[in-house]
């Protein structure tokens, strides 16, 4: 069960707004199964119109670089889907490469955004629960 406070919740479902009809992305950082920290980052496929995420690998090694600093470490991955359910579509089991992650889906099909977190080994697709922490 990956533990993420709901202030990064939150951070997750403004990009996906934010960025629609267009597909976000981001990482997370944090510490064993809770998260701390999200990086919004930029969607490398958004200068056309995508149904797609790519990290900026730019932004990527940095972000990854100041969690490390912070005693933190990568443990997922964000992105949007902006016209599907929140479930990985063979896109996302293809370019999911650390088996170790949590991978955040915020679907934007429905009236409100829903967000389902999974793991993904070896194209096995497990999904997982989020426990939302206040404070």
């Amino acid at each position: 069960m990956l533990r993420l406070p709901e202030s990064s919740y939150f951070e997750m479902i403004g990009h996906a707004l934010d960025n629609r009809p267009n597909e976000c992305c981001g990482l997370i950082a944090g510490r064993g199964n809770r998260a701390e920290k999200v990086y919004r980052m930029k969607n490398a496929e958004e200068d056309t119109p995508t149904t797609r995420y790519c990290l900026d690998s730019k932004e990527q090694f940095q972000a990854m670089k100041e969690a490390e600093g912070d005693g933190r470490e990568i443990i997922g991955c964000f992105h949007s889907h902006t016209h599907t359910e929140a479930y990985p579509s063979p896109t996302d089991v293809e370019r999911a490469g650390y088996p170790e992650w949590w991978y955040l889906i915020v679907g934007l099909k429905g009236e409100s955004p829903v967000m389902r977190a999974y793991r993904i080994l070896d194209g096995e697709i497990r999904e997982d629960a989020v426990a939302l922490e206040r404070g």
